[in-house]
């Protein structure tokens, strides 16, 4: 009864993550899209201060399914007699670690922006310099081009690939 329990527990905990992570940073956060003010300076402390909440909650909640990973992984290795049970679990397991890979990778991204935004670079482009946008950032945190350049780049991704 209680490893039932505990999948359940698991599970609930998995789908809370994962709805909140569908609706994007500010849920995580817990904040409400930033209502700038007229004549208000872009990127000024009151917008920091926004996105700096943002960037560690969002941080902070990948940093506890990598955690939580690794219990899980140790919670549920077994060595199945049979094959089958085995490969499932390994193919379980081999899923989840991509997942945190990509995590990892995003949390070294989140890091990097902090330190942008410590530093004053934060919320424009690395390209051309123009301000990247309030609404952008708080969809993509971790934006460094404008729209613009960021379409541009794109285009010339795919002309690279073709």
């Amino acid at each position: 009864m209680d490893n039932k329990n505990e999948t359940i527990k698991d599970n609930n905990m998995a789908s809370q993550a994962a709805s909140l992570e569908s609706l994007g940073p500010l849920a995580i956060a817990g904040v409400q899209p930033y209502q700038e003010k007229a004549g208000e300076e872009y990127m000024n402390d009151a917008q920091k201060e926004h996105f700096y909440k943002i960037l560690t909650a969002w941080r902070d909640q990948l940093r506890n399914e990598v955690d939580r990973t690794v219990v899980h992984m140790k919670n549920e290795a077994a060595n199945f007699p049979d094959p089958v049970d085995r490969a499932s679990q390994e193919e379980e397991f081999a899923l989840e670690l991509r997942a945190r890979d990509r995590e990892r990778k995003l949390i070294k991204k989140i890091e990097k922006t902090l330190a942008k935004l410590k530093n004053d670079e934060f919320g424009y482009c690395e390209q051309c310099g123009i301000e990247i946008g309030i609404k952008r950032l708080e969809a993509r945190p971790t934006a460094d081009l404008c729209v613009d350049c960021k379409a541009l780049a794109e285009i010339k991704e795919k002309q690279l690939e073709g």
